[in-house]
């Protein structure tokens, strides 16, 4: 993973709670940075449905500034404006790459141990891209743009992050067989890539392939990577493989900056309530730790998370405990 350029203990963190249950997780997630000896200089920002509701932007100019002038990015959760907030940070900050790792926790309902893979997302373009959708008299067209530049990145990045992480295998996702123009590119670049790497095993499959595989086989993926869409909804049915969307973080790195969020949105329905699992965006801190270079106290934080799942005593109830939010951040902070 990519790290920022920082060579002192002192940062400047971008927050940016958002809407729903990233408020309380991060209100969470930041009372357990504060267990770590740390020097964070918090600057916040608002984005999302109650900022559009209040300023008639769901995101201020002055949030991405924030962003911008800050060492790293904590980001909660977006509600229905979240095209254009998440998204739109991403384009702007140029964060090409998106890392969701899929990982079997103990006491998490997960299907299967011994899972850890990271899915590997080109994040800029794809069906994402800020112009996809046009009207016309017979429908809607989507228009979906696949560039040798940003698809030979991402997956230069993939066997980068292979390479660092001392992941053996590289499995590219695409639909080459029917999109034969967009994938096929895709498909081409990534053995033209692999070829650099010749110590790296690769593979291909198509996406609805792995979508069975990540069911019936998830041990065997190392490093996944695959175009925006397709990264999308894999990542969320791997997050149902592990446990649930309450245990998936996410990075967004790029030239510019970087961005940790969970990977569950705002959950309207549980907001407020302390209900919030907040291992996501705890693990997701974990992750923006190892990006400014503080592996140590990242080793920390990951190692009183997989104490707490372990003993299984203080969990919130999508993991079957009855412990809220707070209880169970509390719980982990005493474990550091």
């Amino acid at each position: 993973m990519s790290t920022s350029s920082k060579k002192n203990n002192k940062y400047q963190i971008a927050v940016v709670p958002g809407d729903g249950i990233g408020q309380e997780v991060m209100e969470a997630t930041l009372s357990v940075l504060d267990g770590l000896d740390l020097d964070f200089d918090y600057v916040f920002g608002e984005a999302g449905d109650e900022c559009l509701e209040k300023n008639g932007v769901p995101l201020p100019e002055e949030t991405l500034d924030i962003i911008r002038n800050a060492d790293a990015c904590l980001f909660g959760a977006a509600g229905e404006s979240a095209a254009n907030v998440i998204v739109k940070i991403r384009q702007e900050m140029k964060m090409f790459a998106n890392l969701r790792p899929v990982k079997s926790y103990p006491n998490t309902k997960s299907l299967f141990s011994g899972v850890d893979f990271m899915i590997v997302r080109e994040n800029t373009e794809g069906m994402y891209i800020a112009d996809e959708e046009e009207y016309t008299p017979e429908g809607a067209i989507a228009k979906r743009i696949i560039t040798r530049a940003a698809e030979e990145r991402i997956i230069r990045y993939a066997f980068e992050y292979a390479k660092e992480n001392n992941k053996g295998k590289v499995t590219a996702v695409h639909k080459a067989n029917v999109l034969k123009k967009s994938d096929g590119l895709f498909k081409e670049i990534f053995y033209e890539v692999a070829k650099e790497y010749p110590e790296i095993e690769t593979e291909d499959f198509y996406v609805d392939a792995t979508a069975m595989y990540l069911i019936t086989n998830p041990q065997s993926f190392e490093v996944i990577v695959t175009t925006n869409l397709f990264g999308d909804i894999l990542s969320d049915e791997g997050a149902g493989v592990v446990g649930g969307l309450g245990l998936l973080p996410s990075a967004n790195i790029g030239e510019e900056g970087a961005l940790f969020e969970p990977v569950h949105g705002s959950a309207p329905d549980i907001a407020g309530q302390k209900k919030a699992n907040p291992t996501a965006m705890l693990l997701s801190a974990v992750m923006m730790l190892r990006y400014i270079g503080e592996n140590e106290a990242a080793d920390k934080l990951d190692a009183a998370i997989l104490k707490v799942l372990t003993e299984g005593k203080v969990l919130t109830g999508d993991l079957g405990g009855n412990a809220n939010t707070f209880e169970m951040a509390d719980a982990i902070k005493e474990n550091l």
